[in-house]
Order: C-alpha cells, then structure tokens, then sequence
C-alpha cells in the first residue's frame, strides 16, 4: 500500500506530478480491505497540493510587491545620476515627497551634486548605504533574480492546479467506483435473498 501513489515524475522544482486514474482496480485490488486507504492517500495528495499552492501564492504576491518597489528605486536612482550630469546647478537640486508613514508624506530638496551614495533597505531591519554604481548593479541583481522567481512561481502554480484537477478528478472517480461497487453488492445480496 505504500506505493499508491509513488512518485515517478516531478516538476523541476521536484513537486510529484498526480498519476490520474484511468482503472480504479489498478489501485484499489481488495476493495474491503484497500479502498479506504487509497482514497486517504489521494486525499492526503490534494491536501498537500493545495497547501503548496497557498504557499506558492503567497510567495507571488510577495514578488509581485518586491518587483515594483526594486523597480521604482531603479528609476529614482538613475534619475539622481541624471540630475548630476547637469551643466546648470540649478538643474541638479531635485524637489520630491517621500513619505514619513503610511499616511504621511513631505517635501524635501535634495541637492544631487552633493549625493554619492544612498542607502537601501535589505530586509529584517537591515539598512545599508550603497555608492549609486553599486546600488544600481545590486538592484539589477535582485529584480533580474525576483523576475526568474515570479516566472518558476507562476509555473509551479500551473503544474499544481492542473494536479489539482486531476486529483479532483481521481477522487471523484474513486467515490463514484465505490457507490457503485457498493450497489451492485446490496443488489447480489437482495437477489440472494429472494
């Protein structure tokens, strides 16, 4: 009985791919004895597919922040290196509003002439200052990376929803067999019975 649903293909990212039952006595061989530990792995699989799919989501949503935000520090950091290249100093101080707190925002005038550096947020409370080159080739890295990792999330949530399906599908055919299994038994002993 272990070997129900043993595990001969995986993505590349080694999620097992969902056989799909085509002769439920392939799987269920005594039917009084196997059926209910059969339908339990099938089950157990969906449960653990649709766990893994919760996760993946959350991990797209994640990217689908962190890609934006690595993307609009590009912008502001290229448009600083911009600002530098000016002639007029005039044109080198750069009016903005940044925001203070969720719902604060104020103006500040920064003299781009004078920035050589900026500091980036690195995660778990981790700031660190950066010289603009540098920020910029670090934050090429991390949006270059995010983006590889939002197209293998978005294709691991293909693969488990059409694995999903399928062990939808078996368990349906599972359930279905053993109604009708269970039937014709109650007809043989009706039929015995008269």
């Amino acid at each position: 009985m272990t070997d129900i649903l043993k595990i001969t293909n995986t993505n590349p990212r080694g999620i097992p791919e969902a056989p799909f039952i085509d002769k439920v006595e392939d799987y269920v061989k005594n039917p009084d004895v196997d059926f209910d530990k059969v339908i339990a792995a099938f089950q157990d699989r969906l449960q653990q597919y649709k766990f893994m799919e919760v996760s993946k989501k959350q991990q797209l949503g994640d990217l689908n922040v962190k890609i934006p935000d690595i993307e609009k520090n590009l912008d502001i950091i290229n448009h600083i290196k911009e600002t530098k290249k000016s002639d007029d100093e005039e044109d080198k101080i750069i009016e903005t509003n940044y925001e203070l707190n969720d719902t604060l925002y104020t103006r500040a005038t920064i003299d781009a002439s004078k920035l050589e550096s900026v500091y980036l947020w690195l995660g778990a409370e981790v700031m660190l200052e950066y010289p603009l080159d540098e920020a910029i080739e670090l934050l090429n890295d991390r949006l270059k990376n995010n983006k590889a990792q939002l197209e293998l999330v978005k294709e691991d949530l293909e693969f488990l929803k059409e694995n999903i399906t399928t062990m939808e599908v078996n368990t349906a055919r599972l359930y279905n067999w053993d109604v009708e299994r269970r039937k014709k038994l109650r007809a043989a002993e009706e039929g015995a019975k008269n």
